[in-house]
Protein backbone atom coordinates (compact mmCIF):
# COMPACT_ATOMS: atom_id res chain seq x y z
CA UNK A 1 0.00 0.00 0.00
CA UNK A 2 2.76 2.77 0.78
CA UNK A 3 4.46 1.92 -2.22
CA UNK A 4 1.09 2.37 -3.85
CA UNK A 5 0.20 5.51 -2.37
CA UNK A 6 4.37 6.72 -2.88
CA UNK A 7 3.83 5.92 -6.82
CA UNK A 8 0.59 8.01 -6.74
CA UNK A 9 2.00 11.11 -5.11
CA UNK A 10 5.06 10.83 -7.60
CA UNK A 11 2.46 10.86 -10.47
CA UNK A 12 0.69 13.69 -9.35
CA UNK A 13 3.61 15.89 -8.63
CA UNK A 14 4.74 15.22 -12.07
CA UNK A 15 1.66 15.95 -13.72
CA UNK A 16 1.56 19.31 -11.85
CA UNK A 17 4.91 20.07 -12.84
CA UNK A 18 5.03 22.05 -16.08
CA UNK A 19 7.90 20.92 -18.93
CA UNK A 20 10.71 23.29 -18.83
CA UNK A 21 11.04 22.70 -22.50
CA UNK A 22 11.25 26.06 -24.22
CA UNK A 23 13.11 27.78 -27.36
CA UNK A 24 16.92 28.50 -26.85
CA UNK A 25 18.50 31.65 -26.38
CA UNK A 26 20.27 32.06 -29.64
CA UNK A 27 17.22 30.97 -31.74
CA UNK A 28 14.84 32.80 -33.97
CA UNK A 29 11.55 33.51 -32.14
CA UNK A 30 9.06 32.93 -34.49
CA UNK A 31 7.15 35.45 -36.21
CA UNK A 32 3.20 36.03 -35.44
CA UNK A 33 -0.18 38.12 -35.08
CA UNK A 34 -2.93 38.44 -33.24
CA UNK A 35 -4.97 40.69 -31.43
CA UNK A 36 -4.29 42.85 -28.44
CA UNK A 37 -5.59 44.52 -26.63
CA UNK A 38 -4.53 48.14 -24.29
CA UNK A 39 -6.77 50.38 -22.04
CA UNK A 40 -9.90 48.52 -23.04
CA UNK A 41 -8.70 49.62 -26.63
CA UNK A 42 -7.98 46.49 -29.09
CA UNK A 43 -5.33 46.14 -32.05
CA UNK A 44 -3.34 44.12 -34.07
CA UNK A 45 -0.61 42.50 -32.81
CA UNK A 46 2.49 41.91 -35.55
CA UNK A 47 5.64 40.13 -33.74
CA UNK A 48 7.82 41.57 -36.38
CA UNK A 49 6.04 45.34 -36.51
CA UNK A 50 6.67 45.55 -32.59
CA UNK A 51 10.90 44.62 -33.13
CA UNK A 52 11.10 47.10 -35.94
CA UNK A 53 10.79 50.17 -32.38
CA UNK A 54 13.43 47.54 -30.19
CA UNK A 55 13.77 44.45 -28.12
CA UNK A 56 10.45 43.01 -27.33
CA UNK A 57 9.89 41.23 -23.65
CA UNK A 58 7.12 38.78 -24.52
CA UNK A 59 5.52 36.83 -21.17
CA UNK A 60 3.45 33.95 -21.07
CA UNK A 61 1.43 33.38 -18.14
CA UNK A 62 -1.41 30.68 -17.96
CA UNK A 63 -4.27 33.10 -16.35
CA UNK A 64 -5.59 36.36 -16.23
CA UNK A 65 -7.09 37.38 -12.60
CA UNK A 66 -5.40 34.56 -10.93
CA UNK A 67 -3.56 35.65 -8.16
CA UNK A 68 0.41 34.81 -9.39
CA UNK A 69 -0.49 36.50 -12.94
CA UNK A 70 -1.83 39.73 -11.69
CA UNK A 71 1.15 40.20 -9.18
CA UNK A 72 3.36 39.66 -12.25
CA UNK A 73 1.67 42.11 -14.88
CA UNK A 74 1.39 44.32 -11.98
CA UNK A 75 5.09 44.36 -11.57
CA UNK A 76 5.83 44.56 -15.36
CA UNK A 77 3.54 47.60 -15.00
CA UNK A 78 5.20 48.55 -11.85
CA UNK A 79 8.89 48.33 -14.21
CA UNK A 80 7.79 50.07 -17.44
CA UNK A 81 9.36 53.42 -17.33
CA UNK A 82 13.23 51.26 -16.74
CA UNK A 83 12.11 48.97 -19.81
CA UNK A 84 10.85 51.92 -21.83
CA UNK A 85 14.52 53.67 -21.01
CA UNK A 86 15.82 50.59 -21.94
CA UNK A 87 14.35 50.74 -25.64
CA UNK A 88 12.06 47.59 -24.88
CA UNK A 89 8.36 47.01 -25.39
CA UNK A 90 6.84 44.40 -23.28
CA UNK A 91 4.16 42.55 -24.13
CA UNK A 92 1.80 39.99 -21.74
CA UNK A 93 0.39 37.04 -23.74
CA UNK A 94 -2.39 34.67 -22.59
CA UNK A 95 -4.81 31.46 -23.77
CA UNK A 96 -8.00 34.58 -22.05
CA UNK A 97 -9.88 35.33 -24.54
CA UNK A 98 -9.99 39.16 -25.69
CA UNK A 99 -12.64 40.87 -23.65
CA UNK A 100 -11.22 39.13 -20.43
CA UNK A 101 -7.32 40.54 -21.64
CA UNK A 102 -9.00 43.75 -22.68
CA UNK A 103 -10.96 43.95 -18.67
CA UNK A 104 -7.27 42.61 -17.75
CA UNK A 105 -5.06 45.56 -19.05
CA UNK A 106 -7.21 48.67 -18.01
CA UNK A 107 -7.58 47.13 -14.66
CA UNK A 108 -4.59 45.04 -13.15
CA UNK A 109 -2.08 46.85 -15.85
CA UNK A 110 -3.94 50.72 -15.16
CA UNK A 111 -3.56 50.43 -19.41
CA UNK A 112 0.40 50.70 -19.48
CA UNK A 113 1.18 46.81 -20.87
CA UNK A 114 -0.60 45.76 -23.68
CA UNK A 115 -1.98 41.97 -23.16
CA UNK A 116 -2.48 40.09 -26.46
CA UNK A 117 -3.95 36.67 -27.30
CA UNK A 118 -1.98 33.50 -27.39
CA UNK A 119 -2.96 31.17 -29.80
CA UNK A 120 -2.82 27.67 -29.57
CA UNK A 121 -0.22 28.19 -32.48
CA UNK A 122 1.60 30.73 -30.63
CA UNK A 123 1.91 28.50 -27.46
CA UNK A 124 3.11 25.25 -29.69
CA UNK A 125 5.48 27.40 -31.48
CA UNK A 126 7.53 29.11 -28.34
CA UNK A 127 6.72 25.65 -26.58
CA UNK A 128 5.01 27.41 -23.39
CA UNK A 129 1.97 25.04 -23.16
CA UNK A 130 0.88 23.84 -19.65
CA UNK A 131 -1.19 20.84 -19.75
CA UNK A 132 -4.56 21.26 -18.42
CA UNK A 133 -7.05 18.81 -18.43
CA UNK A 134 -10.51 20.49 -18.65
CA UNK A 135 -9.11 23.90 -20.42
CA UNK A 136 -11.54 25.00 -23.18
CA UNK A 137 -8.48 27.79 -24.33
CA UNK A 138 -4.91 26.94 -24.97
CA UNK A 139 -2.93 27.69 -21.71
CA UNK A 140 0.68 28.24 -21.26
CA UNK A 141 2.99 28.19 -18.68
CA UNK A 142 4.90 31.14 -17.66
CA UNK A 143 8.08 32.33 -19.42
CA UNK A 144 9.06 35.42 -20.70
CA UNK A 145 11.50 36.07 -23.45
CA UNK A 146 13.75 38.45 -24.19
CA UNK A 147 14.12 39.16 -28.26
CA UNK A 148 16.75 41.02 -29.82
CA UNK A 149 15.66 43.83 -32.57
CA UNK A 150 16.82 41.43 -35.17
CA UNK A 151 14.62 38.55 -34.12
CA UNK A 152 17.05 36.75 -32.17
CA UNK A 153 16.11 35.15 -28.45
CA UNK A 154 18.44 36.33 -26.25
CA UNK A 155 17.27 35.29 -23.03
CA UNK A 156 14.29 32.97 -21.57
CA UNK A 157 13.19 32.50 -17.94
CA UNK A 158 10.43 29.54 -17.14
CA UNK A 159 9.39 29.43 -13.81
CA UNK A 160 5.87 28.91 -12.80
CA UNK A 161 6.78 31.45 -9.57
CA UNK A 162 6.05 35.14 -10.97
CA UNK A 163 9.04 36.65 -8.46
CA UNK A 164 12.34 36.87 -10.93
CA UNK A 165 10.33 37.81 -14.28
CA UNK A 166 10.54 41.29 -14.26
CA UNK A 167 14.00 41.22 -12.59
CA UNK A 168 15.58 39.01 -14.89
CA UNK A 169 14.27 40.65 -18.29
CA UNK A 170 14.83 43.95 -17.38
CA UNK A 171 18.76 42.87 -16.70
CA UNK A 172 18.51 41.67 -20.18
CA UNK A 173 17.14 44.47 -21.99
CA UNK A 174 19.59 46.90 -19.97
CA UNK A 175 22.66 44.86 -20.55
CA UNK A 176 21.31 44.34 -24.57
CA UNK A 177 20.75 48.51 -24.33
CA UNK A 178 24.60 48.89 -23.52
CA UNK A 179 25.65 47.50 -26.35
Amino acid sequence: MRRLTLALFGAVALAATPASAQLAAGTKAPDFKTMGALGGTTFRLHLSEQLRHGPVVLYFFPKAFTKGCTLESKAFADAMPQFRAAGARVIGLSGDDLPTLEKFSTEVCRSIVPMARATETIIDDYDVALPVADAISPTSNRTSYVIARNGTIIMVHSDMGYEEHVAKTLAAVQELAKK
